[in-house]
């Protein structure tokens, strides 16, 4: 019934004018409330449905932001997704939300669809092989705002939401000091992203400033699988590190699958700390410590950027949260 329902219908069974239904029905103050009243119960009766498509190419606003992801199943991005849906929602929004796979082509691909959903925004966490910004910087333009967020645009044209890569790193390798620890193995992402170049500089930084006797081995990754097999592989050799310090909660999956699969005893052979969401290091025994960057706090942050673009265009900003060392059993 629904689908024949109609302003027009509605009117003549109300002996109304169509644009007195419309107004009814969108709260107008001009309209009575008896009226209102009525209109509303004979649109819930006959089931009828705005034309969303219609209202969206005439108002040219779709109410809703576009979400590109490397992976859903992410955790971090998974917490992320979920408080920036809650805000959307209370705030008249809905999400379309897209992964990439760390896959330039498929983002782009995500971005069109983005496009021809008319979405008014996107969050977005790019891809590794993400070079040019001129495809964003035309969006923009357009005048559909671009939040990045976690992997980001080397750029000062955009708003970008970040993690405190630098501060997280520094407190890592500070909180590995304190230990004691001789032989460490830190494991960091894709060596072209910008959040990876970040952490790792920093984290080296504390060692050559001061600690100078204890070099941390650096290997980089780029997924859980790759981060199993470089500690498999260090555990194994003669030389066996004291420390694994893990960049991401997926090197930290990897490695704990490495660690688990061997004799060692967390912390008694081997301790382990992770900057991370927070989620993962909880599932292992020990819990291990960890630096928090939480994506559900990142997701806030963004979509309050997010509204404030909604309300007035403002010069792009690069926001960032900070972060904090939460203890474990693992060190």
């Amino acid at each position: 019934m629904g689908q024949n329902a109609t302003l027009k219908k509605i009117s003549v069974q109300l002996d109304l004018s169509i644009s007195t239904v419309s107004r009814a029905l969108k709260n107008h103050p001009d309209i009575s409330e008896n009226t209102k009243r009525k209109v509303k119960e004979l649109a819930a009766l006959m089931e009828y449905e705005p034309n969303t498509y219609a209202i969206n190419l005439r108002t040219n606003k779709s109410n809703v932001f576009g979400v590109i992801v490397p992976a859903i199943s992410n955790m971090f991005y998974d917490s992320f997704i979920s408080a920036v849906e809650e805000e959307a929602r209370k705030n008249g929004y809905s999400l379309l939300i897209l992964q990439s796979g760390d896959d330039p082509l498929q983002e782009a691909e995500s971005l069109k669809l983005c496009k021809h959903s008319r979405v008014d925004g996107i969050f977005i966490s790019v891809t590794p092989d993400t070079c040019s910004g001129e495809l964003f910087i035309k969006y923009q333009q357009s005048g559909m705002p671009v939040i990045f967020f976690d992997k980001v645009q080397d750029s000062d044209m955009f708003d970008k939401i970040c993690l405190a890569d630098e501060e997280a790193a520094t407190m890592a390798a500070h909180t590995i000091i304190k230990y004691n620890k001789k032989n460490i193995l830190a494991i960091f992402g894709n060596p072209e992203l910008s959040i990876t170049k970040k952490r790792k500089e920093a984290f080296i930084s504390v060692f050559e400033k001061g600690n100078k006797k204890v070099k941390p081995g650096i290997k980089f990754c780029n997924n859980s699988d790759e981060a199993r097999q470089i500690v498999a592989s260090a555990i194994s050799g003669s030389s066996r590190p004291d420390h694994i310090f893990c960049m991401s909660d997926e090197i930290l999956i990897g490695a704990m699958k490495a660690l688990n699969h061997s004799d060692l005893s967390v912390p008694d052979d081997i301790s382990v700390l992770a900057i991370s969401n927070g989620f993962i290091p909880g599932l292992f025994k020990p819990e291990i410590s960890y630096i928090e960057t939480s994506g559900y706090e990142l997701g806030k942050l963004a979509i309050k950027r997010m509204l404030e673009n909604m309300e007035s265009k403002t010069a792009p900003k690069s926001i960032i949260l900070p972060s904090r060392f939460v203890e474990g059993g693992s060190l």
